[in-house]
């Protein structure tokens, strides 16, 4: 029988008696593990060794983990400025007890998304709780890091080893504190038929295990033989770089509203809270619109270049209303505050400059228009809110328009991708009458989760704006469509700093 010099030298290192390792093998032949291992896979389908394998699991702290064993995790530093605070009494400012936590950049998201989350308090409005039965000291999360971090070695602590709840590795490796990674030991013994050809005498098989310029232009090529490879040999495994899914969904709406005939509209991120809620009827007292709720720019804090002839229709139309009938708010209303500059909290801003003719010039109806852009606002973290999230903004311009035609642009758009249960609910919007929410189905929790806000834009905002048409417009929520298509439970999966990457690896939007 013959054999290539490297399966031979295996083969002769190998034992009857006794399990010898990948690593072993290599040591007795001089040869790399990856040449065993293949010499391996090759004899066992000759039949002359047995190869078995064992997979074990191990438990690494990744950077950031390190950094919160030894400095404690951000909930729990954020729950210790709080009680200091005096939060466990009375509410305390929010943005004073992250000062005094000393917590910084991505660490104010983390911990602020975990601390209700374990139960240490409660955010509202700005304003900070402490729950004084909460007990840091046993936090899973905490108590997991410890027992990793102090027996870590250069390939991890086994996993065997570790008396810990499946669940808080789970969410400890989607916060990127911890890597898990499977290394599979693989040890031969020869097999009857192995110790039965050596004892007959086994020779070097001469093979070609490389293609070179020397053999073809020699011609040798023709009369080498060359080794076998194992096609379905272990590999390292890879991950390319895709799309986000969030981009997709993005894509894909953008696609469905290019084809039911819209435009796409842009405008600044930044803009002054005239173009963000005056031009929308929105009182310069709603609570909406309060420093809690928005992210006011401290330089520059105004806005200087603002029309000085629609400045003028909107503050009347707040003052003393549109129309016989109209009353206006009889609230305060300030020409500077409407001239302060803030992160918009919604792409309406988009659609009031478009309306106004300010952004590309007068608009005659018929029209549509839509964008896919991002919104800011101070919300409370939880599985449907983020500070900054995409909204799908989007108008009609028509004589004689209906909640019907409203309600129909819906279910066209939201059936092309899979959607075919929308629910809508009567609302409350001061920009919008009628007006209504929108909600649907999520396919693994089932539970109904609110998508978007929509209505027929009010007089009292169109007429300042120089339109005379009806409107119909909306705001759709592009995460939540993301989860209602890919099934997502939590919007942070998506994206910030806990998104979920095998989510994202091999999530899918319908097309």
């Amino acid at each position: 029988m013959q054999l290539p010099q490297a399966q031979l030298a295996v083969l002769e290192a190998a034992s009857a008696d006794d399990a010898q390792s990948v690593d072993a093998l290599a040591a007795a032949t001089d040869l790399p593990p990856e040449t065993v291992t293949g010499a391996l896979f090759a004899l066992e389908e000759e039949g002359l060794v047995a190869v078995s394998e064992h997979v074990e699991e191990s438990i690494t702290l990744t950077e950031e983990g390190e950094t919160y064993e030894a400095d404690g995790l951000p909930e729990v530093r954020l729950y210790e400025a709080a009680l200091d605070a005096g939060a466990d009494d009375t509410p305390a400012q929010m943005g004073q007890v992250i000062g005094a936590s000393g917590l910084e950049g991505p660490q104010v998201d983390i911990a602020l998304s975990n601390y209700a989350r374990k139960g240490y308090g409660a955010i509202d409005s700005g304003e900070l709780t402490a729950d004084s039965d909460a007990d840091p000291d046993s936090d899973p999360e905490a108590a997991a890091l410890l027992a990793i971090a102090p027996a870590e070695g250069d390939d991890g602590v086994s996993a065997d080893d570790l008396e810990l709840d499946d669940e808080v590795v789970d969410q400890l490796e989607r916060r990127d504190l911890l890597e898990r990674q499977e290394s599979t030991t693989r040890s031969a013994t020869l097999t009857d038929a192995g110790v039965t050809e050596l004892m007959a005498g086994v020779e070097t098989a001469e093979t070609v295990g490389q293609l070179t310029p020397d053999l073809l232009t020699s011609g040798d090529w023709r009369d080498a033989e060359f080794a076998e490879y194992n096609v379905e040999a272990d590999a390292e495994e890879r991950h390319g770089g895709r799309m986000h899914v969030l981009r997709r969904t993005a894509e894909r709406v953008k696609e469905v509203l290019v084809g039911m005939g819209f435009q796409e509209m842009d405008g600044p991120h930044v803009d002054a809270d005239f173009w963000i809620n005056d031009c929308l009827f929105m009182p310069q007292d709603h609570p909406a619109r309060t420093h809690w709720d928005r992210f006011a720019l401290e330089k520059p804090s105004h806005i200087d270049d603002l029309p000085d002839d629609l400045v003028e229709r909107v503050e009347r139309a707040h003052r003393e209303g549109v129309g016989e009938d109209g009353e206006g708010y009889h609230s305060p209303w300030d020409e500077d505050f409407a001239r302060a500059l803030a992160l918009r909290g919604h792409t309406t801003s988009l659609s009031t400059r478009h309306l106004s003719g300010h952004q590309i010039g007068e608009i005659e109806p018929p029209a549509r228009f839509f964008s896919v852009e991002k919104a800011y606002r101070n919300d409370t973290l939880d599985s449907t809110h983020l500070l900054e999230f995409f909204q799908i903004e989007g108008w009609v311009m028509a004589d004689e328009l209906s909640v019907r035609d409203l309600m129909g642009t819906f279910e066209e758009f939201y059936a092309q991708f899979g959607i075919t249960d929308i629910e809508f609910k009567p609302h409350y919007n001061p920009y919008t009458e009628p007006s209504f929410e929108l909600f649907g189905t999520h396919p693994t929790t089932g539970e109904l989760i609110e998508i978007g806000n929509s209505g027929i834009f009010r007089e009292e905002m169109l007429e300042p704006l120089g339109v005379e048409a009806d409107v119909m417009a909306w705001g759709l929520a592009l995460e939540r469509l993301a989860m209602l298509v890919t099934g997502a439970e939590d919007i942070r999966d998506l994206h910030g700093s806990l998104a979920d990457l095998e989510f994202l690896r091999n999530a899918e939007v319908i097309y």
